[in-house]
């Protein structure tokens, strides 16, 4: 009986020490699953347990696996990567993994566990390790320390340091977001995609073995087997390493445990330090801002932090300065709504900057295509116009000038726009495509006129692009599909046969 008891013993804490052994493999599937299911077949079940994060139809997948207890020893993403998430190409897939979300498990208490042992981390994805700089130096930034001190040898420098220790690279990001972790495995560039990788892998497993898989040492015959395909491999930060104090800056706009009147002091903090170092953190500020959950919003001690970042007059004339000094015109534009955002701006204060923003683009002749799209965007609800009268005097010397005067209600750079569309010059067309996008002719002669005068061009890429827009207008007048259908059976361009067959679809 004795003899009994001892075997059911031994044999208990057999099992329990088994158990005890057995790795937990999660795998974050937002696009193919191959990976995944080689890592299944080829890990035996005793010591192996699968746990997939993803539900499908759930957009707090991961949330939901922090509360129910899930710990990682080995985590395995699988999905497209943009630099902010993980995604999948396939239509029916909807789920995907923000980097966002990542930064609130890994810096935030509400989530210890998720991922505090893991061992060894897969990052199946382009560019996952990518060791280029996300944010550049730009001159604004030495710009701006000049102009609260530094000699421009010292601000320089400043500058160059700043852009490194912010500018984070996909590699540094994911080190961050991994900290301790001893082996993270990724993409430098072009990652094979999963029906590729999935057979390499597999044919790996079947004649290696499962080698130091999950040991949380480097696989180095896994890394020489990928290494064409640009795989790396590194390890999570760890205290010491350089900008390590770093992670802590980062981690206080994710932790759900910093109130948000202390995250927005912290925030009032660093501007009053640097305002180059607030516009490296122009990203996190806005998320913050914009995400921020109602019952926060209105609490009084957020309202407090409000009211007196709003009242510090000169940090609100040091932060405008930056904002013009700042060549980005789409920068330019969200550190005016941030100002606005902060109570720095009102109403009209904002659309004076934004005015302001025009008229420096207009004298610098930097207006093209991009700079069109944003202007006309910014004034969709047509508020701007009341503020033409501001750019009396300027001269519409270009043609980004002509239409970003007609963005703000121009008559004459409307007139002169619409002309530009029947331009042999493809970038006058693609300024005004640009600008037809927002306001399209809404006059039946106006847009018979220049439709004509297009169907008189040359057969060039400037006549495909006019050809395009006036798709978009969905003409039915008879006269002009006439005068197309006699284009189409003259041109020798494949090109333009297509464009106006297009003229006809949309048209009918």
């Amino acid at each position: 009986m004795k003899g009994r008891t001892l075997l059911a013993a031994l044999l208990t804490v057999i099992a329990t020490a088994v158990a005890a052994e057995k790795q937990t493999v999660c795998t974050v599937t937002v696009n193919s699953p191959d990976e995944r299911d080689v890592l299944r077949r080829h890990l035996p079940d005793d010591r192996y347990e699968f746990v997939e994060l993803v539900e499908r139809g759930r957009a707090d997948w991961l949330q939901s696996s922090c509360r129910r207890g899930v710990t990682c020893d080995v985590l395995v993403v699988s999905g497209h990567f943009a630099g902010t998430e993980f995604y999948s190409s396939k239509p029916d897939i909807r789920e995907t993994l923000p980097i966002d979300a990542l930064e609130r498990a890994s810096c935030s208490g509400t989530c210890p566990g998720l991922f505090s042992q893991l061992k060894e981390v897969y990052l199946f994805g382009c560019d996952t390790l990518n060791p280029s700089p996300i944010r550049q130096q730009t001159p604004e930034l030495a710009l701006s320390l000049v102009r609260e001190g530094a000699s421009p040898e010292e601000a320089e420098r400043q500058a160059r340091a700043l852009a490194a220790r912010n500018g984070e690279s996909a590699l540094e990001h994911m080190r961050r977001l991994f900290p301790g972790v001893p082996v993270i495995y990724g993409f430098s560039s072009k990652a094979p995609y999963g029906r590729y990788a999935g057979p390499i892998l597999d044919r790996h497993l079947a004649t290696q073995g499962l080698g130091e898989f999950g040991t949380g040492r480097v696989n180095e015959g896994l890394r020489r087997l990928f290494a064409p395909a640009s795989m790396v491999v590194t390890e999570g930060q760890r205290e010491g390493d350089e900008n390590a104090d770093y992670r802590a800056e980062a981690c206080r706009y994710y932790d759900t445990g910093i109130a948000a009147d202390r995250k927005l002091r912290e925030i009032h903090a660093t501007m009053t330090r640097s305002m180059a170092e607030a516009r490296l953190h122009l990203d996190r500020v806005e998320k913050f801002m914009a995400e921020l959950p109602d019952a926060e919003r209105s609490d009084p001690a957020y309202l407090a932090e409000l009211f007196a970042l709003a009242a510090d007059g000169p940090l609100r004339a040091r932060y405008l300065r930056l904002a013009r000094d700042t060549a980005d015109p789409a920068v330019r534009v969200r550190l005016v709504a941030l100002a606005r955002t902060l109570g720095w701006l009102d109403a009209a204060g904002e659309r004076g900057e934004l005015v302001a923003m025009v008229r420096d683009l207009v004298a610098r002749k930097a207006a093209g295509f991009g700079e069109v799209e944003l202007i006309c965007s910014l004034n969709k609800d047509r508020a701007l116009d009341a503020e033409l009268p501001r750019l009396a005097g300027v001269a519409m010397t270009s043609r980004g000038a002509e239409a970003a005067m007609a963005c703000l209600g121009s008559r004459e750079g409307r007139s002169r726009i619409v002309s530009a569309l029947a331009s042999r010059d493809e970038s006058d067309v693609q300024i005004a495509q640009a600008y037809l996008r927002h306001q399209p002719i809404d006059d039946v002669e106006e847009l018979r006129a220049v439709a004509l005068r297009v169907a008189r061009m040359d057969g060039s890429g400037a006549q495909v692009r006019a050809l395009e827009t006036l798709a978009r207008h969905h003409i039915r007048d008879r006269e002009v599909l006439d005068e197309f259908a006699r284009l189409s059976s003259r041109t020798r361009s494949a090109a333009v046969k297509r464009a106006v067959e297009e003229v006809f679809l949309r048209g009918g």
